[in-house]
């Protein structure tokens, strides 16, 4: 059962440390940007009760009970996976653990919240003071993270018309009571694009912790606050892709800086973000801290977690990966930093590695099948190891040219996403022409090449050796990129210096 209500979207947050208000450095205009990140936690169960998490494809409001629905006389129960993995966080993140946490119940009223209010975490979370290392302009830049605290997630309000202007809005529980972490930055970020970057840089850790699946629908969300020249902070919600967070401060940051060239005052405020517009609306004005009317949860008993931390082991993390990658295979920074971004795509290329030549793997798994995925939106998954090594084998052995390997590349991944059978590189090859022709047998295409260009000829034989080049592609582009370009080279210089002495 779906329950039609006739309000907007939205939920209010708590002020945060990590917001603040633009400066002038040097004369010009500074931007500056905090973060709100909220990241649902993989547990099995939701924080507070046992319902299943596992609830995005089925019927709504099917995954519920009365703690999650907040009736009257339920009480809830702590999950310790969810404590155990928000630790793991706050290690991963350099953080502070505090030596007793304790839950508070955040007022306000919205229909996605049934019991009136929300538990979070306010005057003692967690864990505070930590950071996390992005990369910059240049250089590495250290973005602090001011908390890390638990709270459980609201429901969901499913908008029926546009989302900044519905009809009515029905509201589905399933995901009510899913254990969140929140993570708050310090004010650091100066950009869209470093903003892009700290996310992009915590998903990659919180895969890495395996607490976190970045491809499940509403796992992670970020508020943002914004503001410039001094100006009054502006706080934009709803914001749930990580495209969307560049977009979204892009257009806020265009906005904010349009109203103070007209003279006017940005207000303090709330907006969302319609990412289908790629605009942001204004929503109500901004609360403080005080509207929520915060006091300790009496149903839960603080936490003591300080030594459960001495017991966590960190894994692997993208830093010490890629440190180890260009030690054990040799490959450049550059490489290592784009394969160990994203955990599957480093775990891909261990498995490459193994071919025989590590720099070429790297090479063609982080530059040449990124791109081609990139360009299908496909996902590593579903590229299977074993054919693309064996592709990776025949480029070692020199059986392929690398135009007609992208060629093989290309096929492959057709036949990925038509959900077919992928053959074999060498069956596809065969099927296509696409192996390498031997010298005998496009000696006679060069001749026709040299008889067809003239000119070219004339410029090689006057000592302009790019006249050569040009004269290679052309007999490259008759035979669909099957020859290899040294042999190549070397059997048209046999034909040209002749006639040349």
């Amino acid at each position: 059962m779906t329950v039609p209500i006739g309000m907007e979207a939205g939920s209010a947050v708590r002020e945060t440390a990590g917001s603040g208000l633009a400066a002038v450095e040097g004369g010009r205009e500074t931007v500056i940007i905090g973060l709100e990140v909220h990241c649902q936690l993989n547990t099995e169960s939701k924080l507070f009760c046992g319902c299943s998490t596992d609830y995005r494809s089925d019927p709504p409001n099917t995954h519920v009970c009365p703690t999650c629905l907040g009736l009257p006389g339920s009480l809830p129960a702590m999950n310790r996976r969810a404590v155990e993995y928000a630790l793991l966080v706050a290690k991963a993140l350099n953080c502070r653990v505090a030596d007793e946490a304790e839950f508070a119940r955040k007022n306000y009223f919205y229909p996605d919240l049934t019991k009136g209010f929300q538990i979070t975490m306010y005057n003692r979370p967690l864990a505070e003071g930590g950071y996390l290392d992005i990369e910059g302009d240049g250089a590495e830049k250290r973005v602090r993270i001011t908390r890390i605290h638990l709270e459980e997630d609201p429901g969901r309000l499913v908008h029926m018309g546009t989302p900044d202007r519905p009809r009515y809005s029905l509201v589905d529980y399933n995901r009510s009571g899913i254990p969140l972490i929140e993570i708050v930055t310090e004010p650091d970020l100066r950009s869209p694009k470093e903003a892009r970057r700290l996310l992009n840089g915590l998903r990659t850790t919180l895969e890495y912790l395996g607490v976190f699946d970045g491809d499940q629908e509403g796992s992670l969300r970020v508020d943002a606050n914004i503001s410039i020249r001094g100006s009054e902070r502006v706080e934009v919600k709803n914001i749930s892709s990580y495209r969307g967070v560049e977009k979204a401060l892009t257009y806020e940051i265009t906005r904010q800086r349009g109203v103070l060239r007209r003279g006017q005052k940005v207000e303090r405020e709330t907006r969302h973000f319609v990412e289908a517009r790629g605009v942001t609306t204004s929503a109500r004005s901004k609360e403080q801290e005080h509207d929520y009317r915060y006091f300790t949860e009496p149903d839960l008993r603080p936490l003591q977690v300080r030594h459960w931390v001495e017991g966590i082991a960190l894994p692997e993390l993208p830093a010490a990966r890629r440190e180890r990658f260009t030690a054990q295979y040799g490959i450049s920074p550059e490489h290592a930093r784009t394969l160990c971004g994203e955990l599957r795509l480093a775990e891909f290329f261990e498995q490459m590695a193994p071919c025989g030549n590590p720099l070429l793997a790297a090479t063609w798994v982080a530059d040449t099948l990124q791109g081609e995925l990139n360009y299908r939106e496909m996902e590593i998954g579903k590229v299977p190891p074993a054919r693309f090594r064996e592709l990776l084998g025949m480029l070692c052995r020199k059986e392929v040219t690398d135009k007609a390997a992208v060629e093989v590349l290309r096929r492959m991944l057709d036949q990925c996403l038509k959900g077919e059978e992928v053959q074999s590189p060498a069956q596809i090859m065969e099927k296509n022409m696409l192996g390498k022709t031997a010298g005998d047998t496009f000696t006679g295409i060069v001749r026709e090449v040299i008889a067809e260009c003239g000119d070219a000829v004339r410029d090689y034989r006057a000592g302009r050796g790019e006249a050569l080049n040009f004269l290679v592609g052309q007999v490259m582009k008759r035979t669909r990129g099957r020859a290899d370009p040294k042999e190549l080279t070397r059997i048209l210089r046999e034909e040209l210096e002749p006639q040349g002495t």
